[in-house]
Parts: C-alpha cells; sequence; structure tokens
C-alpha cells in the first residue's frame, strides 16, 4: 500500500509541474489538497511522511475522528463537502480552509464558532457555473451581493472560488467552467483583494484546471485509488 501511494503521489507531483511549466506557471503557485475522504488515517500518515500536509475531507464527523488520530501532526485540513449548518460547531475548530459555503446561513453560523475561539476562519465561495441543478453554490450573477453581506463578518476571511465542472468528456466545456470562474474571481478581486484563490479541478479535469488557473486542486482518486473497484 505504502509504495502504491508515494508511486501516485509523486508521477501526480511531476504531472502537475509538467502541466504548469506549459502553461507558463509557478508550481509553486499552485497547491494540492489530497482528498482524503473514505480513506484510513494510515493512508494520510504515509503522504505526511512524504512532506506533504494539505488534506481534503467532505464529512465533519470522518474530519473530527482523523484530526483525532493525526493531531500531534501539523496538517492542514480543507473541508470540501456540502456543509450542514448543525456540523460547523465540529468544521470550524480543526479546519484551516472551508472550501463549499454558499448559505448566509452558514456564513452566520461560521462566524458564530470562530468568534467563539477567537479564530479567523478562511473561506472560499462555491459557484455554481454551470448551472447545473444537480450542483450547489451561488449564481455568479449572485456573488457581489452575497460578498457585501458575508465581509462584514470579522472573524470570516473570504479568500476566493470553488467550483466543480460537469462530469464530461467534453474539454471544451470543462475549459469554460474554469475559464468563467477565473474572470468572475479577476472582476471580483478589483473590489475584494483578499479574493485570490481558484479551487477547482478534480482528478479528471486537473490538467485543464492548471491550464485555466487553479490555485488550489482537489485530487483524491488520482493519489488514492478507488477502494471500491
Amino acid at each position: 500500500m505504502n509504495n502504491f501511494l508515494i508511486e501516485n503521489y509523486h508521477t501526480l507531483l511531476n504531472e502537475i509541474q509538467e502541466v504548469a511549466e506549459k502553461s507558463g506557471r509557478d508550481m509553486n503557485s499552485i497547491k494540492l489538497v489530497a482528498v482524503s475522504k473514505n480513506f484510513p488515517s494510515v493512508y494520510i500518515k504515509t503522504l505526511y511522511n512524504e512532506e506533504h500536509k494539505d488534506f481534503g475531507e467532505n464529512r465533519a464527523q470522518e474530519l473530527r475522528q482523523k484530526y483525532e488520530d493525526l493531531k500531534n501532526l501539523d496538517i492542514v485540513w480543507h473541508f470540501i463537502g456540502r456543509i450542514q449548518t448543525n456540523k460547523i460547531k465540529y468544521i470550524v475548530p480543526i479546519a484551516e480552509y472551508i472550501h463549499s459555503v454558499w448559505r448566509m446561513k452558514e456564513i452566520a453560523e461560521i462566524q458564530k464558532r470562530a468568534e467563539e475561539i477567537n479564530k479567523t476562519q478562511k473561506v472560499l465561495l462555491e459557484i455554481n457555473i454551470s448551472g447545473e441543478k444537480s450542483k450547489a453554490g451561488l449564481i455568479p450573477s449572485g456573488v457581489d451581493a452575497f460578498l457585501k453581506d458575508a465581509t462584514s463578518f470579522k472573524n470570516i476571511k473570504i479568500i476566493g472560488l470553488m467550483t466543480m465542472a460537469p462530469y464530461t468528456d467534453n474539454v471544451d466545456v470543462i475549459r469554460n467552467v474554469f475559464r468563467s470562474l477565473k474572470e468572475l474571481r479577476d472582476n471580483l478581486n478589483k473590489k475584494y483583494p483578499s479574493i485570490k484563490e481558484l479551487s477547482m479541478g478534480m482528478t479528471n479535469d486537473y490538467k485543464i484546471a492548471i491550464e485555466e488557473g487553479a490555485t488550489l486542486l482537489r485530487i483524491g482518486t488520482r493519489i488514492f485509488g478507488n477502494r471500491y473497484l
């Protein structure tokens, strides 16, 4: 298992570097978030021993369990899943980044929990660029109005945007989604300078995401494999 993970991880890093260089980008401007959901803590420890520190989880209970298992390690936790408001109290004390915020009630609850522990919580807004009804997220035209309210919460720092492209083989569709998110980020950044990050790109489309400016890649299967195959 260790050799399998380590080989996958370093192969992926080499691929990210290759795509970044071809795109004229600095590899250091791209952060890989290893999506460790559904995989045991020992897998995370294996990658940590390879000097990887950023890991993503999408369930509050699993995040808590892995944090307890690995709390002696200086891991940077990213919460990337759909948020249940009643679970925010478990997420805020652990996660450095929350990628999937798009409702004002989530902002209010994050503020409440962050204020209790005197923390500034880093947040990315989830944007439904593709307009798919099955996807969560703000519609692009509603982001500015949302930010006017959200930026008033003193224990929250909105640092970027997140999206998921449709699951399709059509490269143009995927590219247009990522390009549109970058354009939205660029426009918002003029008014809200803290909005810099672009969380986009997963196992099936991360190369396109790099080409279109992703700063945070959320990749799981490419590293860990698929436990259900």
